[in-house]
């Protein structure tokens, strides 16, 4: 893997070959020679490069807060919507993970366990649905379904029917708080009208 970000990319003339490009990423202890097939993609790389090595920063101070609660303990994170152990089913959907979770905010940090001095991960649920489902051996789980087909579907599993419940409710809240302003206005206008007096 090469990483992108602060790299200079540039045409290759020097070789004497067509569509060779070169890389050369911050550390710059490497340069790495490309080719592309022909002009039109060499084109489109150099371009999809430069936007890796060049990102545009915008300030979110959503991602701030939490790419700080990342670095944290888990019970260092202030007011948690929710927290406890969730074992979560691998990507080969075949054995449980188990992990200390914390909510907030829209965002399930992952531990591995209430020691741990900093995330080990976490997920961002803007968009996802919560449900419950049933899985091997008429287990309850929780499933968290993304948005897109394009990204992950995640199913967890806490201690007992009890929990998920606690864990699905949580879920909800959290992610209905970061709606989109357009889905919060609409939602807004279905309501009844007494609901809407001020």
């Amino acid at each position: 893997a090469i990483k992108l970000e602060g790299a200079e990319v540039s045409i290759d003339s020097s070789l004497g070959k067509p569509f060779v490009f070169n890389c050369i990423p911050q550390s710059g202890n490497r340069i790495f020679c490309l080719c592309a097939t022909s002009n039109q993609e060499m084109k489109r790389w150099l371009e999809a490069m430069d936007r890796a090595a060049h990102p545009i920063h915008q300030n979110h101070v959503w991602e701030d807060v939490t790419l700080h609660n990342s670095s944290l303990p888990p019970l260092a994170i202030k007011n948690p919507e929710c927290l406890g152990l969730l074992h979560q089913l691998d990507s080969n959907m075949d054995s449980w993970v188990q992990h200390y979770c914390i909510l907030k905010d829209g965002c399930l940090y992952f531990y591995a366990s209430i020691r741990s001095t900093q995330a080990s991960g976490g997920l961002y649920l803007q968009g996802y649905t919560v449900s419950e489902q049933i899985h091997s051996f008429k287990q309850s789980v929780i499933e968290l379904k993304p948005p897109s087909e394009e990204f992950k579907t995640f199913y967890f599993c806490a201690e007992n029917t009890t929990e998920n419940q606690r864990w699905i409710t949580a879920l909800k809240t959290s992610i209905k708080k970061w709606l989109p302003l357009h889905q919060a206005i609409q939602d807004f206008m279905n309501r009844p009208l007494e609901e809407t007096k001020m």
